[in-house]
């Protein structure tokens, strides 16, 4: 069957719209390389405070800086929204939120836990 070149195409990206199913998926994508490259600098600040009296002391001192609170609230509230939408995939595997109707609220809840989480996360924090 031979294509046709008169199809339609979008080029505007600014003009696409995204079922929210797609940007929760997309975010699930996102914060899971942002873990990956989170766990780094926590595992160092991890390996610090278990050097000793000294290195816990310079670890808790690290955490003062503003820069490294907003990475440690960066990073809780990337793995809480990762966590949630994960439970999610996961009930999805089992068959669960999979029908036009259910899928959209699946997705829904998941952003607004992941809302929830990064607000209590800062909360934390700071």
């Amino acid at each position: 069957m031979a294509m046709t070149q008169d199809r339609p195409v979008n080029l505007d990206l600014k003009t696409i719209r995204f079922p929210i199913m797609a940007i929760s998926s997309i975010i699930h994508r996102v914060t899971g390389v942002i873990m990956f490259l989170g766990a780094f600098v926590v595992m160092a600040l991890l390996g610090t405070s278990l050097d000793g009296p000294e290195g816990f002391a310079s670890a808790l001192e690290a955490m003062d800086n503003p820069i490294v609170a907003f990475c440690l609230w960066g990073f809780v509230s990337v793995l809480g929204y990762h966590f949630v939408a994960g439970i999610k995939h996961l009930a999805m595997d089992l068959g669960h939120f999979e029908t036009l109707e259910s899928a959209p609220k699946a997705a829904q809840f998941t952003l607004v836990a992941g809302a929830v989480i990064v607000v209590l996360a800062g909360i934390w924090v700071w």
